[in-house]
């Protein structure tokens, strides 16, 4: 995390508790903990949305494609001879 270890991280905090004090410190906590939360939320809905959005332009894609068409099949008078029915 950014490179701090404990040392810095304990000083980082000891500097906050002096300048805010310690009746506003926890507001403050508190405060950060809730943009970290909808941060989170909102780019969890985001992510949601992008790969809805992706799945849905996929079937698109599938259903748009065109198919091709396959060999004409010919039809002939004559029907095919089975085994049993050969005269030799």
């Amino acid at each position: 995390m950014f490179g701090l270890g404990w040392q810095e991280l304990v000083i980082v905090l000891v500097i906050a508790l002096v300048i805010f004090g310690p009746k506003r410190l926890p507001e403050i906590g508190r405060s950060l903990g809730k943009g970290i939360k909808e941060f989170k939320k909102s780019t969890n809905e985001l992510t949601e949305q992008l790969s809805q959005d992706e799945k849905e332009s996929g079937d698109v894609a599938k259903t748009e494609t065109v198919q091709q068409p396959q060999e004409p099949v010919v039809k002939t008078n004559a029907e095919p001879q089975s085994p049993e029915a050969d005269p030799s």
